[in-house]
């Protein structure tokens, strides 16, 4: 009993550790000696979210090595999760968060890190995939464009319509603009998820 009240001490203990750490910049945590384990993790699950595989990899590798027999298979999974993702990998994604207790992520999360998987593959992915995903990059362009060219069309026919080169830039400025409201709506969602990801590391 008092072994196994001891592992629960030591438990809480590392999970307590990783909630101070959070909030410490990466440069701290590479100095870090006391709670090695816990910083090691919280820069693999950093790097995971920037979609450096490598680098995520190498931190859990630390983490493990660096952790108590009875630590390791938690960070296991939370590595099996961060590889998950920095690798666009959605279906080992989603299983790997549901073993560590958490909520998986919902099928448009996993629908848009499958698309980034197909235009962005992750390193060291062959020839043909990299060039399948500037095809792909290239193919919704040229769709983004065409749609903004209809709309700017729309636009137009009150006034009587315009030329095709008017109507061609008005359509480009229509693509921008759309781009850039779903890339703040996206960088904003994607933070309250990074911060999501953060507290669900750091426990209870």
């Amino acid at each position: 009993m008092a072994k196994q009240r001891q592992v629960r001490v030591e438990q809480k203990s590392a999970m307590a550790a990783m909630s101070q750490l959070e909030q410490r910049s990466d440069d701290e945590l590479l100095t870090e000696t006391r709670h090695r384990a816990a910083a090691q993790a919280i820069l693999g699950a950093r790097a995971a979210e920037r979609y450096d595989g490598p680098t995520a990899r190498e931190h859990f590798r630390k983490a493990i090595a660096a952790a108590r027999p009875q630590e390791r298979m938690q960070l296991r999974r939370m590595a099996e999760a961060s590889l998950a993702l920095a690798e666009r990998r959605p279906d080992d994604l989603k299983a790997a968060v549901e073993k560590l207790g958490q909520q998986a992520p919902s099928s448009r999360q996993l629908f848009i890190l499958r698309l980034m998987g197909l235009i962005s593959p992750a390193p060291g992915a062959s020839l043909f995939v990299k060039a399948r995903g500037g095809a792909i990059l290239l193919a919704i362009v040229a769709a983004l464009l065409i749609i903004g060219f209809g709309i700017a069309t729309l636009l137009l026919l009150p006034f009587g319509g315009g030329s095709t080169l008017g109507s061609v830039a008005l359509g480009v400025i229509v693509v921008i603009v759309s781009l850039a409201i779903l890339s703040l709506v996206g960088r904003r969602k994607q933070k309250a998820a990074k911060t999501k990801a953060r507290a669900a590391r750091a426990g209870p």
